[in-house]
This record gives C-alpha cells, sequence and structure tokens, in this order.
C-alpha cells in the first residue's frame, strides 16, 4: 500500500517514532502533520494487554495525537526486534523517544549507539527533568511539572491555593520545543552533514513558558502571584459580568482606556484620578472592576463585544468547546479536520494550526491500527515473507 503523504514540506524525512503518552507524540504529530514518513514503533499487542494513559487507541485522545503515521509492531527487547529497529535507523533522518532517560541506554538506542549505525541521524528526546542532574530518576508527569515549574503558583484565584491549567500544557509545550528542536537540527544538518542530540524536558518547558512571569522575578526580584481571570500588568484586563453571561475584555495601554471609556460612556472613570494612569489602575483593579462590572450589567454580551471591537477595543466571546467549534471565524480557519478511519469511520480532528501558503498541512490518513504497516515496513529494508512470518510467530513484530 502506498504512503499516504500529508504534505510535501518534509516528505522527504523519514522518522521512527517510540514515543508515548502525549509529550512525544506532540513532537511527532507536528512532523507527521507536515509529510514526514513517520513509523510509529509499538509492542506487538500479545506483550501489551494494558490501556496506557489517555485512554483506548479508537477514543479521541490518542485519535487526535497519531494521525498521519504508519505502525510498525516491534519488540525492542527481542536480538531480533532490535536487530530490525537497527536496520531502520541506517536510513532514517529522526528517532524521537520520551522514555525515562535510562531506558534507551539499557536498550542500546541511546544517541551514541544510534550515531555509531547513522551519524546523520538526530535523536529528539523528552523527560521530565532532563537527562541528567538530581531529579534524572524521577518519574515525570504534567501535573507535576506545572507545579515544580510555577505555573500553578500564579493560574486561579488569589486565596483559593494552586490551580492546574485546564490542558497539559507542560506536555504540549515540550512536544512543540522538541518539534522546533529537530527541525533546526535538520537545517544545521544541511551544512555540517551531521546529525545530533536535541532534547528537552516538561519541566524546562514548562520553565521557559512562564516567560515574562519568569522575568520579572529574574531581573526585579518580584515574585508573581496569583491574580484569577485579571491580567497581572494590564488593568483592566479580564473577565467581567454582563446581563446574560460574562465577557473578557483587554485593555492594555493608555489609548485603550480612553476608547474604553468612550465607548462605555464612562468619563467620569476616565476623569477619576484612582484610575488615570496604568499604575493607579493596578493599585485600585478591585474597585475599578465593580464600577466596570455595574455599567456592563446593562446590556448582554454580544452587544458589548461589537460595541467595544467597533471601537478597537479587545473583547470576545468565554466559549465552551462546544460553542468554539460553532464559531464561523474558528470554521472559516477550518480548525477541525474530517477524515475516514477504517476503525471508526469519518471522525473529526483539530485541524494543524500552522498554515503554508504553498505545501500546507493535511490529515491525509487516520491513525492507523496496531502493526497495520509491519508488513510493508519489513519489506522495504529486505526481509522475505518467511523472515516476517517468522518474527510474527515470535511475538518480534
Amino acid at each position: 500500500m502506498p504512503k499516504i503523504t500529508a504534505s510535501s514540506a518534509l516528505s522527504r524525512f523519514t522518522v521512527l517514532d517510540l514515543t508515548r503518552v502525549r509529550s512525544g507524540p506532540t513532537c511527532v504529530r507536528q512532523l507527521a502533520d507536515f509529510g514526514a514518513d513517520v513509523i510509529k514503533v509499538e509492542l506487538p499487542e500479545a506483550l501489551d494487554q494494558k490501556e496506557g494513559l489517555g485512554g483506548s487507541r479508537h477514543g479521541p485522545d490518542f485519535q487526535n495525537l497519531h494521525r498521519n503515521k504508519r505502525s510498525l509492531t516491534l519488540n525492542l527487547k527481542d536480538p531480533d526486534g532490535l536487530t530490525i529497529f537497527k536496520r531502520l535507523v541506517e536510513n532514517a533522518d529522526v528517532v524521537v523517544e520520551n522514555y525515562r532517560p535510562d531506558v534507551k541506554n539499557r536498550l542500546g538506542i541511546d544517541y551514541e549507539s544510534l550515531r555509531a549505525i547513522n551519524p546523520r541521524v538526530i535523536l529528539g528526546s523528552i523527560s521530565g527533568f532532563g537527562q541528567d542532574g538530581p531529579y534524572l530518576d524521577r518519574p515525570g508527569f504534567d501535573q507535576i511539572a506545572q507545579g515544580m515549574g510555577g505555573l500553578m503558583s500564579i493560574t486561579g484565584e488569589p486565596g483559593k491555593g494552586p490551580m492546574r491549567v485546564g490542558i497539559p500544557i507542560a506536555d504540549l509545550c515540550a512536544g512543540l520545543l522538541c518539534s522546533q528542536g529537530i527541525m533546526v537540527a535538520l537545517l544545521e544538518r544541511e551544512t555540517s552533514g551531521e546529525g545530533q542530540w536535541v532534547d528537552t524536558s516538561l519541566l524546562g518547558s514548562q520553565i521557559f513558558m512562564l516567560d515574562f512571569q519568569a522575568s520579572r522575578w529574574l531581573m526585579n526580584q518580584d515574585v508573581p502571584q496569583q491574580a484569577g481571570n485579571n491580567h497581572p500588568t494590564s488593568i483592566p484586563t479580564g473577565v467581567f459580568e454582563t446581563s446574560d453571561g460574562a465577557i473578557n475584555i483587554a485593555v492594555a495601554g493608555q489609548v485603550i482606556w480612553e476608547r474604553f471609556c468612550n465607548s462605555l460612556n464612562a468619563e467620569d472613570l476616565n476623569a477619576n484620578p484612582d484610575y488615570a494612569t496604568a499604575e493607579n489602575r493596578s493599585k485600585n483593579r478591585d474597585s475599578l472592576g465593580d464600577e466596570i462590572n455595574k455599567r456592563l450589567r446593562q446590556k448582554d454580551s454580544a452587544t458589548w463585544i461589537n460595541l467595544f471591537n467597533e471601537a478597537g477595543v479587545p473583547a470576545g466571546e468565554i466559549n465552551s468547546i462546544d460553542q468554539v467549534f460553532a464559531d464561523r471565524q474558528v470554521k472559516h480557519l477550518g480548525a477541525a479536520t474530517k477524515v475516514n478511519s477504517p476503525a471508526l469511520g469519518e471522525i473529526e480532528l483539530v485541524s494543524q494550526s500552522i498554515n503554508l501558503s504553498r505545501t500546507p498541512s493535511t490529515i491525509a490518513a487516520a491513525p492507523p491500527e496496531r502493526g497495520e504497516h509491519s508488513d510493508e515496513v519489513l519489506e522495504s529494508i529486505g526481509y522475505d515473507a518467511g523472515e516476517i512470518a517468522s518474527f510474527h510467530a515470535r511475538n518480534v513484530v
């Protein structure tokens, strides 16, 4: 069966995907969505009877993470399985794994071992806390990284304790950053002719994503606190009440503040010295919020959103997930894509959000069944039908 290519952008690259759960699959999804030939390496079903994190293979989590890939089952602990993998490495461009750091060494697929087979290969690794250091042996998990990386200390309402973010943001950011590092390494290889080891961690990625909140501490020794729905520095920015619900408003800078007051017919607020400057608005944020809510409760959300946006004041709906995908701009962006799954029929998955004008990404193939492409991958590297049958019989594949 011919390979289905999602894009021509990365179609010349072959990626061996050893990843599990979320951070690693997020990384590899970026490569697969832009056309890399991704071979997802999984344990033979007879050796893997447990349901993994994220639910079943046919559940929404797995389906959204593993589109545009082929699947090869392979037991890397079997000498023949390891030989097959190393034969694949000979012509691969990238290997991606998110095992605990010591696992790849025990399997003999660490960077130096892979480099000895193919000096051009790039190894992408994602761990909980890094490839060495005092936390080397700790198991990594998204919420642990959110807590240790400071995010939970600045999320949630003041005085109500730490709060996790509603998505696995440490996993997702680690995956996205690793994919970026891999593409940088592929670009660099065009000059040097050599591969290299790219690694990131949940903890390191989470800290990187603290961005200006981390900089506030590093430069000014200011420890950011929880601010709930209020923006920590631009006031008034946050959630405000209307006659039929709530909306987000972002008033950043003096010009937008004045536009906001004009739109609200609230010249008294603009003239009030307590709110005249950004510093004073921050100092008096609670009383200002009360004043704004009192005025906004007089009209419905849609009226205010239209009025503010026409005046150049950023404002928007606060949508539930079903409302997100019903939104006309979201539909225009094509944020969901239909694909035919042989196992499930027609399904919808979240589209790639990076747009390229000549070589766009598509969801060309639904996630594969376990081992769906084992025989064709093995044939492509020279194994005959008898050898393949023997591998199956011995649960090598």
